[in-house]
């Protein structure tokens, strides 16, 4: 019995390690939560009114352009795919990446060839471990993204977009990364960022119905629009990242809580066995010396 009871003392001191692990990743990614909301809250006004000059640009002009004209019968769709480097975040990443599966086959099943682009080590393990081809992909900063990082992941599926197909080039830029909703819900979503098109644009602006003013352009409407497509892109796929990297540290938290609390009732289930098996163990030793007591006085009454 006393060897039950040192497994049992093993087994607590293994958890009450595991607990004190798990509720120090749950502080840090509570922390960093903070930080990731005024980020995401910093960077969607950018967004909005970049978006709004789009807007502006696009019904004020005819030109051609790969930001706002659409091609009769795309063949080919770039996908950008936001995960996490590193896991203990729940289901973030596996909602991710079946939200691309799903986008994936729905492309697919409208004939267009899917070009995948991929941020984070979980979606690049994810897609390797399947022997998928990846277009491009980018590891190393998720949990904190700068502009500088999306400026790098942007640059190249920018060089797609302007390029013919036939060169190897796309006629569709689609992102799917994690919505932060709030620290309870975080919403993975898909979202086509070229070519933009009129019903998107007031999407973003709420749905709301705007009376935008006319413009003259000068040089030219082309030349404003090759200004705004990097920086367009670039403003969405920064805000994107900063959306997914806010839904990764709420995960983890709640993750790392539940691994807690977990830890937790297994520690006061382990208690309570050891209790019990400490209290039949001194159970036993009182019967074992009662027993004794008692055959020795029936020995000492027997030789009287």
């Amino acid at each position: 019995m006393g060897a039950q009871i040192r497994v049992y003392k093993r087994r607590i001191k293994s958890v009450s390690a595991t607990k004190k692990i798990t509720k120090a990743m749950e502080m840090i990614a509570a922390s960093r939560i903070v930080k990731a909301q005024r980020q995401v809250a910093a960077s969607t006004p950018y967004a909005s009114e970049l978006t709004r000059a789009v807007t502006a640009v696009a019904t004020g002009s005819n030109a051609k352009h790969p930001l706002t004209t659409e091609v009769d019968s795309p063949v080919r769709a770039a996908v950008l795919l936001v995960t996490s480097d590193r896991g203990l975040a729940g289901g973030y990443s596996s909602n991710a990446i079946k939200a691309a599966e799903a986008l994936t086959e729905r492309l697919t099943a409208q004939g267009k060839e899917v070009v995948p682009y991929i941020v984070g080590r979980k979606g690049v393990a994810y897609y390797s471990f399947r022997e998928r081809r990846i277009a491009e992909s980018w590891t190393g900063f998720t949990d904190s993204p700068t502009y500088a990082d999306a400026k790098r992941v942007a640059a190249p599926l920018i060089e797609a977009v302007v390029t013919d197909t036939a060169e190897g080039g796309v006629d569709e830029l689609h992102i799917v990364f994690t919505e932060f909703v709030s620290m309870m819900t975080q919403s993975p979503i898909d979202d086509r960022l070229l070519p933009l098109t009129l019903d998107e644009t007031a999407k973003e602006e709420g749905g709301k119905d705007q009376i935008l003013p006319l413009f003259d352009f000068e040089p030219s409407a082309e030349d404003v629009l090759d200004a705004l497509l990097p920086r367009y892109v670039e403003s969405r796929i920064y805000n994107a990242l900063l959306q997914s990297a806010a839904s990764e540290h709420a995960a983890r938290r709640r993750a790392m809580k539940s691994a807690t609390d977990n830890a937790e009732e297994l520690i006061k289930s382990l208690t309570r066995l050891a209790n019990a098996a400490r209290q039949a163990d001194i159970t036993q030793e009182i019967s074992e010396i009662v027993g004794g007591a008692s055959a020795l006085a029936d020995a000492t009454a027997g030789s009287d």
